[in-house]
């Protein structure tokens, strides 16, 4: 099959097309034929090198971590799924590899695509959707009348973040530059800062969520608008020892977050806030749930641009540029 593969850890390199074996699948994995995949800036960093210690991966490495597509083949033990399903999912860690014709995923990972989406569509919607569905429903629980504040409004996590916190009742504050001030609003955001002109944290007070998806300076700021026993949960890191432990680390690699979290954790600790690092992990059934948002109208798709396959590089340069406004999708079929 015709795939973009990473032959080695280089900081901003050309992924290199060429053939690659079409997938095993396990008992439990389908084949799925791949129609469209989406690029994320997490695509950009693997490549680049910056998760080696906590996603070691074997080069030879294909990324893409959002995928649509048709089945066309399932493992014995599949019950859900059957030849023919139009489906999306984000693929389970170590099996990613969204950049190609075909790809295995587990059945616990994949959902049934909302059928009010197309292909491309669908695909710009997984590693987005699960990650605000596990910072807002899991770790957050957030609930009607509670303030969140979304950094990066018309971001990819973003712009699904807004929408999906609007749906839980909260009211809702995020950053953004003035050109996109009219799109967050669009999708529900209560209060747009323009962080080229104003310091968020002068103008919010007492909320108790925030999402991080910046650099620890944003992420420390972020710290003066929360009311005690608030929320900080970031997507951007320093990761925590919890999530150390999550994955399976080994202790040197524990140690490591540890001593990068330590400041962000001491800061929480001491204004009685609860600081917690989250990575998105694959999960069928949330994808099932968001599907059901989707098709009832309470959350929609935005994407900035689609690209062809062949120009899996250029889609790539173009999340790294900064510039979209919420998902940038390769059309594979």
């Amino acid at each position: 099959m015709k795939a973009f593969i990473v032959d080695r850890y280089q900081k901003k390199s050309a992924l290199r097309i060429g053939q690659m074996p079409v997938p095993e699948i396990r008992e439990d994995e389908v084949l799925v034929q791949i129609h469209a995949a989406a690029v994320n800036l997490l695509d950009a960093k693997i490549r680049d090198g910056e998760f080696k210690l906590i996603l070691p991966y074997r080069l030879p490495l294909i990324l893409g971590h959002d995928v649509a597509g048709i089945v066309v083949k399932i493992g014995s033990k599949v019950r859900q799924f059957k030849l023919g399903d139009e489906v999306y999912a984000g693929p389970d860690d170590f099996r990613i590899g969204a950049f190609a014709e075909f790809i295995a995923i587990k059945e616990d990972s994949l959902a049934m695509k909302p059928t009010s989406l197309s292909m491309e569509e669908a695909a710009s919607i997984p590693l987005v959707g699960l990650t605000a569905w596990q910072a807002l429903v899991e770790k957050a629980n957030l609930k009607q009348g509670q303030k969140v504040f979304i950094q990066a409004g018309s971001g990819g996590v973003g712009t699904f973040a807004i929408q999906l916190a609007k749906h839980l009742g909260a009211y809702v504050a995020t950053t953004t530059s003035t050109a996109n001030i009219d799109l967050v609003k669009s999708l529900g955001a209560d209060v747009a800062i323009d962080y080229k002109k104003d310091n968020f944290e002068k103008i919010l007070q007492d909320y108790d969520v925030v999402l991080n998806s910046q650099d620890t300076k944003t992420l420390e700021r972020s710290l003066q608008i929360l009311k005690p026993g608030g929320k900080l949960i970031s997507i951007s890191g320093p990761p925590d020892t919890a999530f150390g432990e999550e994955i399976g680390a080994p202790w040197f690699v524990r140690l490591i977050m540890r001593l990068l979290s330590f400041g962000v954790r001491r800061k929480s600790t001491h204004r009685n806030i609860s600081y917690t690092f989250l990575f998105m992990r694959a999960h069928g059934r949330q994808l099932r749930e968001i599907a059901s948002l989707i098709d009832a109208g309470a959350i929609r798709p935005v994407i900035d641009k689609v690209f062809p396959f062949e120009a899996s590089n250029e889609a790539m340069a173009y999340v790294e540029s900064g510039r979209a406004k919420g998902k940038v999708v390769i059309k594979i079929r």
